[in-house]
């Protein structure tokens, strides 16, 4: 089987490094492409002479590539190579040792359900509100290089998001200052994702808080939905990713749409 994954220098931390996991994943005969600037890389993918596509990133790129492994109907391999790593963790796998991932491409195959809002494919989930808010402060102070970019973007979020904001979500009136659409269900915490038990469970699972601490959430369950604010234009986080979205927002599932590699059980 012809491999191929592409390395996102710029995501993980310096061990390993982007080379250290080059060089592992050759030795495994996996044909690997350190991206670049300027690079696109849904193209690099869809470009890959392969059987099965893999991204080393975070979960955004990871994202980007998984949509092609669809298109292309081709096994995909995560190897987590980002700051948070959600989707790898709730597949099982060990944030701590992106060679390890590596194992996958002679693992074994799952398929795992994935969410689309609008055209644009998520793994993890979709959020609006203060959380967004969060993201697009953090994201630009990050590109600043300031430091404490979290605590400051938490901060100026909480300072300039103090009301709740309104949602219409399939004809209801909801307000909430964070509203989130998972791909299957989640546990949450303070400005924080909790993990899932289920990665195919065939549902979108929509969250909106209670209290000024989101201590407990309501749930809800759908295979699709539609979210209306009276602005056009809508601030989100996509899989932890800054993004603007266009009111109405459609959002729904795709059960089993994604095959995954995933490193085999040890003996």
């Amino acid at each position: 089987m012809k491999s191929f994954v592409i390395v996102n220098p710029r995501s993980g931390s310096d061990s390993p490094s982007a080379d250290e996991l080059r060089e592992a994943a050759v030795g495994r005969g996996v044909d690997v492409h350190l991206l670049e600037k300027g690079d696109d890389l849904q193209q690099l993918a869809r470009d890959a002479d392969a059987d099965a596509l893999g991204m080393a990133g975070g979960d955004g790129s990871l994202g980007a590539v998984a949509e092609v492994a669809i298109e292309r109907d081709l096994p995909f391999v995560c190897i987590p190579f980002g700051t948070r790593n959600h989707f790898a963790r709730d597949l099982g796998l060990d944030r701590e040792d992106p060679l390890a991932a590596l194992a996958a491409f002679e693992g074994v195959e799952r398929r795992i359900d994935v969410g689309r809002v609008g055209e644009r494919l998520f793994l993890n989930n979709v959020s609006l509100g203060l959380y967004a808010l969060l993201v697009h402060r953090r994201e630009r102070r990050r590109r600043r290089r300031q430091m404490l970019a979290r605590l400051r973007a938490i901060l100026l979020a909480a300072r300039e998001h103090s009301g709740k904001d309104q949602f219409v979500i399939d004809g209801e009136l909801v307000a909430a200052r964070v509203v989130v659409v998972a791909a299957n269900a989640y546990s949450f915490e303070l400005f924080s994702v909790g993990e899932r038990e289920s990665m195919d469970d065939g549902r979108l699972h929509l969250y909106v808080p209670h209290g000024l601490r989101r201590v407990t959430w309501d749930e809800r369950s759908c295979t699709e939905m539609t979210i209306e604010t009276a602005g056009n234009s809508i601030r989100a986080a996509i899989d932890g990713e800054p993004a603007r979205l266009v009111s109405p927002v459609e959002l729904e599932i795709e059960p089993a749409a994604l095959r995954v590699l995933v490193p085999p059980s040890p003996e």
